[in-house]
Parts: C-alpha cells; sequence; structure tokens
C-alpha cells in the first residue's frame, strides 16, 4: 500500500501541511525541519501523487519540453541543458519534472504533443527549434498556447520566432541571432576572396532556414548586388542530416557550376558534405572551404576543424529554464535575443587559382 503524506507527518513529527511545504517548495521551512521531513520521505520511500496534487492546484510541477529530434547534437545539448537548470538547485526550490518529447519537425506532432500536455496540467512548456512557417499551423500553435499561458502554464519559444499572442500572458521568446551568424560567415569567405559559394540551407519553409539563408544572401548583396543570383544557381535545399550533406553535395558536384566553397546549414550537414567533396577527390581547404553552423563538439575534432558559427544552447537551455519556472522575470517585450559567435577554424582558406577544381 502507498505511504500517505499523513503518514510521513507522523514519521517526522510535523503537520501534514509542513510536509506538503517541503515537498512543493516555494516555502520557508526550518532547515532542521525540513531534513527531518526529507529523511522521513527517503526511509518510507513516499512518493506523490502527481495526478492529485494537479488536480488540487491549476497546474503540475511536469515540464514539457519539445524537440525535433533528441538524437540531434543540437537538441540533445539544448534539452540536457535545459533539464539540468529545471533540477532543484536548493533549499525552497520546487522540484521539476522534465518531459522531452520529439516531434521529429512534424506540425501535427507539435500540436498534438501539446494537447497531450495540457491534459496533464503541466506547469510549463518549451518549444526548442525552428518553426514552421504556414499560416494555419501557427494560428492553431498560437491558439493552443495561448490557452495554456492563460491557464497557469509558462511557454518560453526557445530558438524560434514569437507568435501572436497577448502580451498580457506569461510566454517568453528565446531567439538566435542565426541571421547574424550568417551574414558574418558570408562576409568571412567573401574576405578570403571567394565569390562562388555553394550553400547548403536547411528545409524550406522553416524558420531558421529563412533566417540563415537571409543573412547569407545579405552579406553577399552587400559585397555585390550580383552575387545573390549568381549564386543561386549553387544553393540547394535538403533536411539537416549529415545524409543530407553529402546528397546536396553530390547534386551541386552534377551541376558542373564551379564553386570554391560551401557554407552549410549546420554542422552535421557539413560532416556530409565534406565527406562527399574527399570522395570526389577534391581537398578541404585546398580545392573548397568548408563551414557549418552551431559549433557543436564535433567540430574541433573534424579534420581539418570546421569553421562555424556558435550557437549559445546552453546558455539558452539555462535561460528557458529560469523563464518557465519563473526564477527569472519576462524580459521587455518577452523576447531576448541571444548573439551568434563566428568560429574561424582550419576548413576555410583561400580560394584556389583560377583554373584550379572543381
Amino acid at each position: 500500500m502507498a505511504v500517505t503524506l499523513a503518514e510521513v507527518a507522523a514519521h517526522a513529527g510535523v503537520s501534514p501541511a509542513t510536509v506538503s511545504r517541503v515537498l512543493n517548495g516555494g516555502y520557508p521551512v526550518a532547515g532542521g525541519t525540513r531534513t527531518r521531513v526529507e529523511q522521513a520521505v527517503e526511509e518510507l520511500g513516499y512518493v506523490a501523487n502527481g495526478p492529485a496534487r494537479a488536480l488540487a492546484a491549476a497546474t503540475s510541477d511536469l515540464v514539457g519540453v519539445l524537440v525535433h529530434d533528441v538524437a540531434d547534437s543540437f537538441f540533445g545539448i539544448l534539452a540536457g541543458s535545459l533539464q539540468s537548470a529545471l533540477a532543484p538547485t536548493g533549499q525552497g526550490d520546487p522540484r521539476r519534472l522534465a518531459v522531452v518529447c520529439n516531434t521529429e519537425g512534424a506540425p501535427e506532432a507539435e500540436l498534438a504533443y501539446l494537447t497531450l500536455l495540457e491534459g496533464q496540467r503541466a506547469g510549463g512548456v518549451v518549444l526548442t527549434g525552428g518553426a514552421v512557417e504556414e499560416p494555419g499551423h501557427t494560428a492553431a500553435l498560437a491558439a493552443r498556447v495561448t490557452r495554456m499561458a492563460d491557464a497557469g502554464a509558462p511557454v518560453v519559444l526557445c530558438g524560434r520566432p514569437p507568435l501572436p499572442v497577448p502580451a498580457a500572458l506569461p510566454v517568453a521568446t528565446v531567439m538566435f541571432d542565426d541571421r547574424g551568424g550568417a551574414f558574418r560567415l558570408a562576409e568571412h569567405l567573401l574576405s578570403l576572396g571567394h565569390r562562388r559559394i555553394a550553400y547548403v540551407a536547411g528545409p524550406p519553409g522553416l524558420s531558421t532556414t529563412r533566417e540563415r539563408l537571409g543573412g547569407h544572401r545579405e552579406a553577399l548583396r552587400r559585397h555585390d548586388p550580383a552575387l545573390p543570383e549568381a549564386c543561386e544557381p549553387l544553393t540547394v535545399h535538403a533536411g539537416f542530416e549529415r545524409s543530407a550533406g553529402y546528397d546536396a553535395t553530390r547534386e551541386l558536384l552534377r551541376r558542373g557550376a564551379p564553386f570554391t566553397a560551401v557554407a552549410a546549414a549546420n554542422d552535421t550537414v557539413a560532416t556530409g558534405v565534406a565527406a562527399a567533396l574527399r570522395e570526389a577527390g577534391l581537398c578541404i581547404p585546398g580545392d573548397v572551404s568548408v563551414a557549418g553552423f552551431d559549433d557543436l563538439p564535433v567540430c574541433v575534432d573534424t579534420a581539418p576543424a570546421l569553421t562555424t558559427v556558435r550557437v549559445p544552447l546552453r546558455e539558452a537551455g539555462l535561460l528557458a529554464a529560469q523563464l518557465v519556472t519563473g526564477r527569472k522575470p519576462l524580459p521587455p517585450g518577452g523576447i531576448t535575443t541571444l548573439p551568434t559567435e563566428l568560429m574561424v577554424r582550419g576548413s576555410t582558406a583561400p580560394p584556389p587559382h583560377e583554373g584550379s577544381r572543381p
């Protein structure tokens, strides 16, 4: 038979209300009393009834974290940082249970998970990764987020643009300066002398793809208004997987248009790009420079180390946790933009002389 709250209280020599305060956190309880209650919980093996607590309150201690692909290092780092930051940090800190939901980037899965989390009276939700920019989905997502936030569950949009929701609701947006990062990366390639720059972009219709490709093209345009049009045949949309980078690069090589550098949508794609180039007998960066985006741990272990743009994933996870738990107040306007940083390494160099491959 399950141990009751009253039994824990009797074992610790305190009232049930005191046990409840210790378990829920956020209330001042004397250190000695807290220790007795925690020891009683441990000795008796007491487990709080989450559904019952959620029914008694407006929300539960569950925080839903929606990711595109938990196996992708981008989302793994972000979710890991967020989950660590949700753990209790000391006396009086409420317990939080992070539940990671893998959407595979599907809009319908995103909405379905939000429905399930709403039914569980989740105490907060963090949606990570690029947003599908389709008007119908945006409207449905905004309605779902509005309803959850209005019921008392804070929502954080992390790595995606804000939604059209009422300003008074506890909805925060943590964005990355993807456009600025892509702009600086393209400027770096241009400063080295590259003019025929191929670009393996992410899937169309995704906010991350739009921002990164937009920054890339803006840098080309500022250098030479004719460059974006000249490089358009060298742009391929693909997924965010290694195989997508490999296939996209093989397609670029098949087209036969010369290029001296490839900028990839992310670091994982860049590893596929590099594999396809080497398979074709090309040297990096002697024949073709390669650059990525995100600065995942693998970047420093590639040969040569990958030039990329650092996205502050761990910092974003920490901030999202602070916002969804109310440890940090909403920023003015509800939006925080975290800076990105160009990381120049050995995979980029000046282009080969005219007439060289490819």
